[in-house]
């Protein structure tokens, strides 16, 4: 077996066997999947997703951005970072190379989740977060201390730092024990809180192990006080071939000596700007790595070593090697903070590189905590912050070992006061001062506060005053296409100069340009770094860009996990109309509209799915077809105010349709778009019976409901959701009047006296009904509404008929996109007017007001480059558009970037009209008709001709049969 020839101390513990891409490998318990691979001496790890380059190890913890690798066994998971995967006997994993595999498998781990409540909450177990939370406990508060590593400490464990005379990793595991020992402080381990939410609510991840009965926990901390002790995580320097596997965060490489007994490399050079890596340089000589030099880009170096040679005013130009540093090229460093002359090439298999350090905010920013740049530090540190929220040790910039300890305590005794208890006094802690054990869950302290019991007095540590650091985001070159930025995208100076050059001032549009940042390690060690770069490109200060903004989770979080036990369809309701079972007997697929399944369309022996719309289709446009519409939100509302309502909320008049009859009309939102449409029936004077959209009924009743309530409560009005009392077979085609006739002789069916747009009660297959005349089709059709319970009957009698073709909502959609009738929510995306769509018509000029109004009125909004629904027809008629690809003027697709026109929001293949076609949202597109645009798919450009959405029967011949 493999004797882990990079493992410095080879009597660590019990060993571990692993695989490792096809190879059998050994480690260690304690190791990481990535500190592993380091002592058996595998630097390529992965390979880059968009560039195929090969990465090693970078960092030590969550901010690797490289190491990316795929559990196999026990079970598969993709997008795993090699640092934080805790080795284990028999795990068999392998190097990510570009996209990871999901498991065809179901999961046979268990996930769970717990709500706990705390006075104050410690996120960090480092040397300031294991002063903050027995402080605090002392105060008699109820304290939480999460951490996400396996072993509290922090960056203890990495250095070889003491404290009043001890190893760190021995006071960080007395500190731990002193706290655990106070019965309402609770101690999560390998915990990540990964979110920040309003009200001090915060939600954190346990891993529990693969041999636990639940693998994952979810806890849901609300929190009194907060205080975050979360570190600092190093920053790199863009030069030429950083992502080189052997190019290593220089505190990253002391950690793997340290903490996992593991050599990097046997011979480094070290690039800083700062005195942190002398410290690091120092530890990895004396565990046996050959430092060949210290390169320094401050013109008088640094303090801290004596070692090898220090090349001050020095910057590395470049790395040797091909899958694995071989040596490293130096030069002085010029005006321009560049290199000057062909420099000097240094053997070495490690580059160390430290730019500085950067406090760990993200929490911070979550919580609505504003950054400040501090100039000296040259980083952003936490600025005002609107939640309860302290932050302590390096997460505010405080980067001395002693001074962690010391902002540690003092953010503890804060916390605990302003969560109402008194601080302890500092001393020493004795066996009779502690309190006594109490059932966990028993009557808060926080009832009793007390400063009886004392806390430990500030320890002392060893400080040695550090030179100022100099801030070097990146070494200049004629060439930046090997800088890189974010290793996790692949993004490098080069792609964040073509976006400034291209205009962009915001990192946040930086950010989205290149996606630098958006990778699971969510910019980490990249974010900061790419605000130095933009303000180099830019010439302007750091201070003036900030950074962009920090969201949750902090960590890669599984679906399963957030989903715990309760998953799958168990949690969300199904909802399937009166005629599901005859649906299911046909052998309809289902699709999920909201929470409904609508039958998707009927297949017979030997159709596809392409094969059996274009036969349901041609059956409504030559025959007649019925679909089961009774998913239709349905509201009805009633009082003497109802019309007073409904005309404040569409956006034409309602107050003026007669009993009997129904209008068509959209909702907008305050901003003036489309919300939803749908259909009014007056059904008397003070009431009316509203549909809506299968998936928007909730929302449009809780619409309603929320301007009665809170800025119309004097209308007299009661609306009330009516969807599932009502079955609804929708009947459409130019033979369904006859169709209609026979199931309801009673019926006067002719267009003079059943015209279009108006309902009639009668019985239909001897069934009491509501019979409205709609279409959604362009065709003749008719609404039949019976009760649920009478809804199945209704259908059979109507299929019994023999003349009647069943059809799904994908036929449906197809009739509807032929006439160019929208559907919101899929040809809407929240920008998208009334009039954007061509429905100008239905923005009544008679109304005073409606809700929007105002906005769909301004300027902004009637600017004749507004994107309009217009239809797409593909030059090649048999060519299928993929729903949501873009359009472009260009018939060649040119380099970046690239102004796009507008996007596809339908398409489909029509029977009617013997072709494909699409519609599509197209800036200016009502002044583009007849134009020829492209799709870009792939590398193919798909030409297309703009032209009306109405694109079947425009004139509405076939409307009244």
């Amino acid at each position: 077996m493999n004797s882990q020839p990079f493992r410095r101390d080879t009597h660590r513990g019990e060993v571990l066997r692993f695989r490792f891409d096809g190879r059998d490998l050994e480690g260690c318990r304690g190791d990481t999947l990535a500190s592993a691979l380091l002592a058996n001496g595998v630097r390529t790890v992965a390979t880059s997703v968009g560039l195929g380059r090969p990465r090693g190890v970078f960092a030590a913890w969550t901010e690797e951005p490289s190491a990316i690798v795929q559990i196999e066994h026990p079970f598969p998971e993709p997008m795993l970072q090699a640092t934080t995967v805790e080795l284990y006997d028999g795990l068999v994993a392998r190097g990510l190379r570009g996209k990871g595999r999901l498991s065809d498998e179901p999961d046979p781990a268990r996930y769970d989740a717990v709500h706990a409540h705390c006075d104050v909450l410690v996120v960090g177990a480092g040397p300031a977060g294991l002063r903050a939370a027995p402080s605090a406990a002392a105060s008699g508060a109820r304290v939480i201390l999460a951490d996400d590593r396996p072993a509290a400490g922090g960056c203890l464990l990495d250095t070889t730092e003491t404290i009043d005379g001890v190893s760190g990793a021995g006071w960080a595991a007395a500190a731990l024990a002193e706290l655990e020992s106070r019965p309402e402080a609770l101690v999560l381990r390998r915990t990540s809180v990964f979110g920040y939410y309003d009200d001090n609510y915060l939600v954190a991840v346990e891993r529990r192990g693969e041999r636990a009965y639940s693998r994952e926990r979810v806890w849901r901390i609300r929190a009194r006080r907060v205080v975050l002790a979360t570190g600092a995580h190093e920053r790199s320097i863009a030069f030429a071939d950083n992502d080189r596997p052997g190019v290593m965060l220089a505190g990253a490489a002391r950690a793997y000596a340290n903490r996992y007994g593991v050599l990097p490399g046997r011979r480094a050079v070290v690039f800083t700007t700062n005195d942190s890596a002398y410290a690091a340089a120092r530890d990895l000589a004396d565990a046996g790595v050959e430092i060949a030099a210290v390169v320094d880009a401050r013109p008088g170096g640094g303090r801290g070593w004596d070692g090898s040679e220090v090349l001050a005013g020095h910057v590395v130009t470049g790395v040797g090697g091909q899958d694995a540093v071989t040596s490293v090229t130096v030069s002085r460093r010029d005006a321009s903070g560049g290199g000057a002359g062909s420099g000097r090439e240094i053997e070495a298999d490690l580059l160390l590189v430290s730019g500085g350090w950067n406090p760990v905010v993200h929490l911070f920013g979550q919580a609505g905590g504003r950054l400040r740049y501090d100039e000296e530090l040259g980083t952003f540190v936490p600025g005002a912050v609107r939640q309860a929220v302290e932050v302590a040790g390096a997460a505010r910039g405080v980067f001395t070992l002693e001074g962690c300890l010391a902002d540690g305590a003092e953010a503890g005794d804060r916390a605990a006061k302003a969560a109402g208890f008194r601080p302890a006094p500092p001393g020493p802690v004795s066996d009779t001062a502690r309190p006594a054990p109490v059932a966990r869950g028993a009557v808060s302290q926080a009832d009793v506060p007390r400063a009886d019991v004392p806390r430990a007095a500030v320890p002392r540590a060893e400080t040695v005053a550090a030179l100022p650091a100099e801030h070097v985001w990146l070494v200049p070159a004629d060439d930046y296409r090997s800088h890189f930025v974010d290793l996790q995208r692949d993004v490098t100076v080069a792609d964040v100069m073509r976006a400034t050059g291209a205009g962009l001032r915001s990192v946040e549009h930086v950010k989205r340009y290149t996606t630098a940042g958006t990778a699971h390690d969510q910019g980490k060690t990249s974010g900061v770094l790419t605000s130095g770069i933009v303000a180099h490109a830019l010439g302007v200060d750091v201070a003036e860009l900030g950074t962009t903004t920090f969201r949750a989770p902090y960590v890669p979080v599984s679906f399963a996990t957030l989903a715990g036990r309760d998953r799958g369809a168990l949690h969300d309701p199904v909802r399937v109309t009166s005629l599901h079972e005859w649906h299911v007997a046909r052998g309809a697929p289902f699709e999920n509209v909201g929470q409904w399944k609508r039958p998707w369309y009927y297949p017979r022996p030997g159709e596809d799915m392409e094969t059996a719309v274009l036969r349901e289709c041609a059956a409504v446009r030559e025959g007649a077809g019925a679909m089961d519409a009774s998913t239709l939100g349905k509201i009805d509302v009633q009082g003497p105010d109802a019309a007073e309502l409904l005309d404040r909320l569409y956006t034409n008049l309602m107050s003026t349709l007669k009993v009997g009859a129904i209008r068509y009309g959209v909702m907008c939102r305050p901003d003036g778009m489309v919300f939803d449409d749908g259909t009014v029936i007056r059904l008397a004077e003070d009431r009316f019976l509203l549909t809506t959209t299968t998936g928007n009924a909730a929302a449009v009743l809780d619409w309603m409901e929320e301007w009665l309530q809170t800025e119309w409560p004097s209308l007299k009005v009661y609306c009330t959701s009516v969807t599932e009392q009502w079955a609804t077979v929708a009947l459409a085609g130019p033979d369904s009047r006859d169709v209609l006739a026979g199931l309801a002789p009673g019926l006067a069916v002719g267009n003079e006296s059943f015209p279009f747009m108006t309902w009639r009660d009668a019985r239909v297959a001897g069934i009491e009904a509501r019979v409205c005349r709609i279409s959604f089709s362009g065709e003749l059709a008719y609404e039949i509404n019976v009760s649920a319970w009478d809804g199945l009957a209704l259908w059979e009698a109507v299929q019994a008929t023999g003349v009647v073709t069943p059809y799904g909502t994908e036929t449906m959609h197809v009739l509807r996109a032929e006439k160019g009738y929208p559907i919101v929510g899929q040809d809407t995306d929240g920008t998208v007017t009334p009039a954007d769509l061509g429905m100008d018509w239905v923005v009544s000029r008679k109304k005073a007001d409606f809700l929007g109004k105002r906005s769909y009125t301004r300027a902004g909004n009637l600017r004749p480059d507004r994107k309009h629904l217009v239809g797409l027809l593909p030059v090649d008629e048999d060519r299928l558009l993929p729903e949501g690809a873009h359009l472009v003027a260009a018939s060649v697709l040119p380099e970046p970037p690239v102004p796009t026109l507008g996007h596809v929001t339908s398409s489909y293949r029509s029977a009617a009209l013997g072709r494909t076609f699409a519609l599509a949202l197209v800036s200016g597109g009502r002044e583009r008709l007849g134009e020829r645009l492209h799709v870009p798919v792939g590398d193919e450009m798909i030409p297309v001709t703009v032209t009306r959405h109405v694109l079947y029967d425009p004139e509405g011949a076939r409307r009244d049969g």
